[in-house]
C-alpha cells in the first residue's frame, strides 16, 4: 500500500502508468484552477457575485493538497533517504518541495488563529503558493530547474558583474545629475532606480537625465545593459539546448540492454 502510493504519487511506477499520470494531471489541473480563482477574486464584481462558489472551491483544494501532503509524509519512508520513520519524516519536512507544498495550505489553517484583518488578507495573499507547487508536476520545469543548477557559478558571476555595474552607474549618475536634479537623484540609493530601469533597458521614462554630461553617461550605460542582460539569455539557452539534448539520447537507450533503440531496431545501420 505504502509503496505503490510513493510509486504512483512521485510518478515512478511501471506497475501503474496511468494512474501516475491521471493523478498528476489532476494536481496539475487543480493547481491552475487556484491560480485562476486568486485572480478572479481579485475582482470586485465576479467575487462579490460568486464568492460563495469561490469559498467553497478553496475549502475544497485546502482538503485535497492537505491529504496530499499527508500522503507524501506517509509515504516518503520508501524513499531510502527518508527510510527512518521519524527523522526520515522531519527530514522530509524540510526539502523544498515539502516546504512549499505546506505553504499552499498553512494560510488556511492559520485564519483559525488569527482575527486581524489586514493580516488575513496577506494569509490570503500566500496562497499563490500554490502555484509553485507545478515545479513538482511539471518536466520543463525540472529542466529549468537542472539547467541553473548546472550553470549556477557563471549565473553567480554575472549576477555579481550586474550589481557591480549598477552601483558604479548609479554613482556616475548621481555626481552627474544631482546639482541639476536634487530631488530625484538625491543619493546613489535613490539613483539606482534609473541605473535598473536603463540597464534592464526598460526605461519608464519617470527618472531621466538632463545635463549633457547625464545624458551622455545614460547612453553608454544603456549600450552597456543590452549586453549585459543578453548573455545570461544566451547562457540559458544553450544549457537548455544540451539539457534537451541529453534527455533524448537517455530516452534513446534501451533500459534493459543499454543499446541504442535505433540500434536495435535496424541493427544494419550500427557504425
Amino acid at each position: 500500500m505504502k509503496k505503490t502510493l510513493f510509486e504512483v504519487m512521485e510518478d515512478s511506477s511501471n506497475s501503474y502508468p496511468r494512474t501516475s499520470k491521471a493523478f498528476t494531471l489532476f494536481i496539475m489541473v487543480l493547481i491552475l484552477l487556484n491560480a485562476l480563482a486568486i485572480v478572479l477574486e481579485t475582482v470586485e464584481p465576479i467575487y462579490a457575485k460568486y464568492w460563495v462558489y469561490l469559498d467553497i472551491f478553496d475549502l475544497l483544494s485546502v482538503f485535497i493538497f492537505s491529504l496530499e501532503y499527508c500522503a507524501r509524509l506517509y509515504c516518503c519512508t520508501e524513499d531510502p533517504r527518508y527510510q527512518h520513520p521519524v527523522f526520515g519524516r522531519i527530514r522530509f519536512m524540510f526539502t523544498p518541495f515539502a516546504i512549499i507544498d505546506l505553504l499552499a495550505i498553512i494560510p488556511f489553517y492559520l485564519t483559525f488563529f488569527v482575527n486581524d484583518l489586514r493580516f488575513l488578507r496577506l494569509i490570503r495573499l500566500l496562497r499563490i503558493f500554490r502555484v509553485i507547487k507545478l515545479v513538482r508536476y511539471s518536466k520543463a520545469l525540472h529542466t529549468f530547474g537542472h539547467v541553473a543548477r548546472d550553470k549556477k557559478e557563471e549565473l553567480v558571476i554575472i549576477a555579481i558583474a550586474a550589481t557591480i555595474l549598477i552601483f558604479l552607474t548609479s554613482s556616475l549618475m548621481y555626481y552627474a545629475e544631482h546639482e541639476a536634479q536634487p530631488d530625484i537623484f538625491s543619493s546613489i540609493p535613490a539613483s539606482m532606480w534609473w541605473a535598473v530601469v536603463t540597464l534592464t533597458t526598460v526605461g519608464y521614462g519617470d527618472v531621466y537625465p538632463v545635463t549633457d554630461l547625464g545624458k551622455a553617461l545614460g547612453a553608454v550605460i544603456a549600450l552597456f545593459g543590452i549586453g549585459m542582460f543578453a548573455i545570461p539569455a544566451g547562457i540559458l539557452g544553450a544549457a537548455f539546448m544540451e539539457e534537451i539534448e541529453d534527455q533524448r539520447d537517455k530516452a534513446a537507450i534501451c533500459p534493459h540492454c543499454g543499446e541504442p533503440i535505433s540500434t536495435r531496431r535496424y541493427p544494419n545501420k550500427r557504425e
